[in-house]
């Protein structure tokens, strides 16, 4: 789970974390309010969505698409700048690197102080899965593009492993401060900020944190100018306050409507729905539909342990993509009955009127019964026996409908 900047740093400022004065806006009033209580003559303008590179960023008119404004984070010198900019900000489609071309509307902005800074540099703390521990990343590179420092200059990156039975050291804090060539009174900055940030990390279930950039001060003093927080959502329920923070406009409403449901979905951008049992199982399933040709247009995981309401759920959320020309159902019959999904496939069917191809391979618990169940239907499903014959057959009907 993602939270906005305006929310990021009010956490930081709860551990003592050195950040600007803000303040969250959904208005342009309020916007011109904020730059008035702030009594900084120069303030920053931030749009607030969940993805990276906003600065770097295109405004759109959502009804028109016409190219409202380059950025969407704006320096402002005067109360002016700080209307002009909201006005072009609110209620506009932000296009970033990592939102693709859909872009996302901005709803909210940040109004900050204005910043003395001598330098930038660039902080994460991630999870390493593979050496199950917390990876500190740090560059003197801040400000720009983390992606394109680690391919053209790798080496100007430096990452720290830190042993959770140990903690963070403080030598190891010390060869972050060597790497990034701060000063004494720079260097104590950085050491309070990096142990604060550390616990926040650890106490809160965090997944990540990065901050890009991270800015020295002309008084040697390390400032958060930024606050990129997700958090581990299977860690949730031990945080009521961080999922009081979750803003369900950011995310995809199938996504949402999914995850009420029981079942893990996730919408990518082909036309071949896929509904599968097990994390593993639909990740090979779409891996062998790009095999022959095709593009899946989501992940669906529907569990061990699904029923009938839960499979017609599953089909009303993978139609609701408009993409979608054709469904793929690959079952393995462990805990769940193939039987049960079939009755389940032909409900969904039913209720929804289906008028894309739909393959069903069941294999695995009373598959020969949902295979029965299936061919006696009446309906226009077509079946198969192995994964790859499935995936043949709804790549070949998806061409066939072009």
């Amino acid at each position: 789970m993602n939270i906005h900047e305006y929310q990021g740093k009010q956490l930081f400022k709860s551990y003592g974390l050195p950040v600007q004065d803000g303040v969250h806006c959904k208005s342009v009033d309020e916007a011109k309010e904020a730059y008035n209580s702030l009594n900084s003559e120069i303030v920053a303008v931030k749009s607030q969505i969940h993805a990276g590179g906003r600065g770097k960023g295109t405004l759109y008119n959502p009804e028109t698409n016409e190219k409202v404004m380059e950025g969407g984070v704006k320096i402002a010198f005067n109360l002016d700048e700080v209307e002009k900019y909201s006005s072009s900000i609110l209620g506009n489609k932000l296009v970033t690197k990592q939102t693709g071309s859909s872009g996302k509307i901005v709803n909210n902005l940040y109004i900050e102080s204005g910043c003395s800074i001598s330098h930038e540099y660039y902080l994460a703390i991630l999870v390493d899965r593979e050496l199950k521990m917390p990876l500190i990343m740090a560059s003197t590179e801040g400000g720009m593009d983390i992606e394109e420092v680690a391919e053209k200059t790798p080496e100007a990156i430096h990452k720290i492993h830190v042993d959770l039975s140990k903690g963070l050291l403080e030598s190891q804090i010390n060869a972050l401060c060597t790497n990034l060539k701060l000063n004494n009174d720079a260097s104590e900055s950085f050491s309070k900020m990096i142990q604060g940030l550390f616990s926040l990390f650890i106490e809160k279930d965090c997944a990540m944190i990065e901050i890009n950039p991270l800015v020295r001060t002309k008084e040697n003093e390390m400032i958060l100018l930024d606050a990129k927080v997700g958090f581990d959502e299977n860690a949730l329920f031990r945080h009521p306050d961080i999922l009081e923070l979750r803003d369900l406009s950011e995310e995809e409403p199938t996504e949402v409507r999914a995850n009420d449901t029981g079942l893990s979905y996730v919408k990518l951008d082909g036309n071949i729905g896929c509904l599968v049992n097990g994390a593993g199982l639909a990740m090979a399933t779409m891996d062998v539909i790009k095999l022959y040709g095709g593009e899946p247009a989501n992940f669906l995981d529907v569990g061990g342990g699904a029923n009938e309401e839960q499979v017609k759920t599953a089909f009303s959320i993978i139609l609701e993509d408009p993409a979608v020309k054709g469904i793929l159902v690959n079952i393995f019959g462990g805990i769940m009955r193939c039987d049960i999904i079939a009755r389940g496939v032909i409900s969904a069917t039913q209720a929804l009127d289906l008028d894309v191809p739909l393959v069903v391979r069941l294999v695995g618990t009373n598959f020969e019964e949902g295979r029965k169940i299936l061919s006696e239907s009446n309906l226009n499903i077509h079946t198969a026996e192995t994964l790859a014959e499935g995936a043949q057959k709804i790549v070949s009907l998806i061409g066939g409908e072009e």
